[in-house]
C-alpha cells in the first residue's frame, strides 16, 4: 500500500461527537454536526454508501445535502442513534460487527465505506476493516477518520500527569481501546487488508491561538496560521487523521 498525496484540512470541530453519557451503549447516541473532512472524500459518483458506526446520522445528513441521489445506509450498535438515524437514511440496522458480516449485507455492495471514529472503540479494528471491505466493489473507496492522540492539546495534558478516560466523549472516550497518530493510522487500520490502496491521507486541526483567534489575530489570518502548521507538522497540530483507500 502507498500513499499518492497526502494533503490537509483545517476547520471547526464538526466531527466531535456530543455524547448521553452515563447509558449503556445501546442507548447512547453520539451526535454532531457531521464529520466534514470525511464526506469531503467521498467521490461524487457514488450511488450507494455504507457509514459503519454512523451515530445519529449526522454524515448522511451532510451527504445527503451535497449528493441528494446517492442512497446511504448506517450500522450502530444503539436503538435510540438508528431511531434518529433512520431519518436520512435509507436503511439503518442496529447490529455488532466486531465478529461477523451480518448475513443481509453478504450480497450488497457498495460504492464507498465510511468508519467515522468508530474503530478505535473496537476490539480488532483492522480486521473489521479487512471483512467489511469486501462489500466494496472494486475501484470503490474506504474512508476511515481517527482522533490522533498526539494532538498538541493531548501532549499538554499528558506532559500535567492527566490521563483519564472521559464519558462524555473526545480522544479520551471512555469506551476508546485504541489509539492511533497520524503516522500509525493507515500502517495499523490497513494491515490486514492488502486489497486495500491508500491513495489519500488528511488531516484537520488547528494552532493552539485561544486567547488570539478573532480578537488579536483576523480569523482569516488565523486560518492560514492553522493551514502553515498542519503542513508542516500535522501529526502536532491535527486533531484527527482521516484517510482514504481503494479496493484494487
Amino acid at each position: 500500500m502507498q500513499s499518492t498525496s497526502v494533503k490537509f484540512g483545517q476547520g471547526k470541530n464538526d466531527h466531535v461527537a456530543k455524547v448521553q453519557n452515563g447509558l449503556p451503549l445501546s442507548a447512547r447516541v453520539y451526535e454532531n454536526r457531521g464529520n466534514s473532512l470525511v464526506v469531503d472524500q467521498v467521490d461524487s459518483a457514488c450511488l450507494r454508501v455504507l457509514d459503519i458506526g454512523c451515530g445519529a446520522g449526522d454524515n448522511a445528513h451532510l451527504l445527503k445535502s451535497r449528493l441528494p441521489d446517492c442512497e446511504v445506509f448506517g450500522i450502530t450498535r444503539s436503538d435510540a442513534e438508528a431511531k434518529r438515524a433512520r431519518v436520512c437514511m435509507t436503511e439503518c440496522w442496529v447490529d455488532d460487527v466486531e465478529d461477523n458480516v451480518p448475513d443481509y449485507l453478504l450480497h450488497e455492495r457498495f460504492d464507498c465505506l465510511i468508519f467515522s471514529h468508530v474503530l478505535e472503540h473496537l476490539r480488532n479494528p483492522a480486521d473489521v476493516v479487512a471483512r467489511l471491505s469486501q462489500l466494496v466493489r472494486k475501484g470503490g473507496q474506504v474512508i476511515i477518520a481517527v482522533p490522533n492522540v498526539m494532538f498538541v492539546n493531548m501532549r499538554l495534558q499528558f506532559l500535567r500527569g492527566d490521563f483519564q478516560y472521559h464519558p462524555e466523549g473526545g480522544i479520551l472516550d471512555d469506551t476508546h481501546l485504541h489509539f492511533y497518530t497520524y503516522r500509525t493510522a493507515d500502517r495499523y487500520l490497513l494491515s490486514e487488508a492488502p486489497d486495500l490502496q491508500l491513495t489519500k491521507k488528511v488531516v484537520s486541526g488547528h494552532m493552539p491561538l485561544p486567547l488570539l483567534r478573532g480578537r488579536v489575530i483576523p480569523k482569516r489570518t488565523a486560518k492560514a496560521i492553522d493551514g502553515w502548521g498542519l503542513r508542516h507538522w500535522p501529526n502536532l497540530f491535527g486533531d484527527q487523521t482521516v484517510i482514504t483507500a481503494v479496493r484494487a
